[in-house]
């Protein structure tokens, strides 16, 4: 105040002698009342102001010594509190035992409990077709609220190619080991070669599938749990799924509409989608390995066309090349040490 008078009296405006100093005209009007200065209101100041109720040092140790006591150890603020109070005591209140627990780090995992440690699972890498599957459900709604059909989705990561899937109106690993028996069957994959890699779900590791994946020689991989992007595979397949134009606006009807819609998208998907992470040739032909020739057509294409006109070429042609490799989950310290080849897994 001090220095904004000072400024008008040597001739400025007190509009701009305030924006200097950050307030308004109206702010310097507020302050004075009745020939006193009232406390200063800006959210700056009130930071630098101790709260009148702030809990001094020594409370605030003895927040945490009664905490740390043998039988409250294992016990929120919101257990611990009203215990205190049956026997005749009071410290402080809920959100204060809180506040002192989180600001020191106690307040979750207290006691004997440790923290779950989640470690990344495993790499895989697949060289071929028929290496490495990775499934995954989901849900599609019905016209009634409340119900849904459940799509049970398998995919070769290698070549992206759905080869199996089927519609249930329950989750169930009962569903699961049908479908993966068919599949397998249909695939012709010999015992020992393949690693089935999924989320945490009930149906991924309930007993009837994984009995069926040790009876056929399948190693089972699986998710952190809540960690979708150890299964990224079947989550894009899923998005491109849902969001694709031809996804029906409404509720699937029944489970026999939901199915019809289903094996029109994945005639679509395996043999008419050109799939960006493949090098745009289709699921089906990669599976099949029939994409070699499609990518060595490309690029003779390419060839002839700098050829004919190396004018609008500035450098290489586009990259056809096959990729050689898929990788799951592979460990960004150490890319080449963490990765197995499914086929060489004992």
């Amino acid at each position: 105040m001090a220095l904004v008078r000072e400024a008008c009296g040597a001739g400025a405006r007190l509009e701009a002698a305030c924006a200097v100093v950050g307030i308004s005209p109206r702010t310097l009007q507020r302050w004075p009342e009745e020939g006193q200065v009232k406390v200063d209101g800006r959210q700056a100041a009130a930071q630098q102001r101790t709260p009148a109720n702030k809990l001094s040092v020594a409370e605030r140790q003895g927040i945490l010594a009664v905490a740390n006591r043998p039988e409250f150890a294992g016990l929120p603020p919101s257990q611990i509190v009203p215990r205190l109070a049956d026997h005749g005591g009071y410290i402080a209140s809920e959100a204060s035992f809180y506040r002192v627990l989180r600001e020191a780090k106690q307040l979750a995992h207290r006691g004997k409990a440790k923290a779950p440690r989640h470690h990344r699972p495993r790499g895989w890498m697949a060289t071929d077709s028929n290496q490495l599957w990775s499934w995954d459900i989901t849900y599609l709604a019905g016209t009634v609220a409340g119900l849904f059909f459940y799509l049970y989705l398998i995919m070769d990561v290698f070549s992206r190619k759905i080869v199996g899937w089927e519609i249930h109106t329950e989750q169930s690993s009962d569903h699961a080991s049908v479908l993966f028996r068919k599949t397998h069957w249909r695939e012709g994959v010999a015992d020992g070669e393949l690693v089935l890699h999924s989320d945490n779900g009930s149906p991924m590791k309930g007993a009837t599938l994984l009995v069926t994946l040790q009876r056929l020689g399948v190693v089972a991989s699986f998710s952190r749990p809540s960690v979708s992007n150890d299964n990224p595979y079947s989550e894009a397949l899923f998005k491109t799924c849902k969001y694709r134009p031809g996804f029906p606006d409404q509720p699937f009807e029944s489970v026999e509409h939901a199915r019809t819609w289903v094996a029109g998208f994945v005639r679509w998907y395996n043999e008419e989608h050109r799939h960006s992470g493949i090098r745009f040739v289709t699921p089906g032909e990669r599976h099949r390995g029939e994409d070699i020739a499609v990518l060595e057509q490309r690029k003779a294409v390419y060839e002839s066309a700098r050829k004919t006109h190396p004018e609008r070429w500035s450098g290489d042609i586009r990259n056809w090349e096959r990729p050689a490799t898929v990788s799951l989950n592979p460990d960004k310290s150490d890319h080449q040490k963490r990765l197995e080849s499914p086929q060489n897994h004992n």
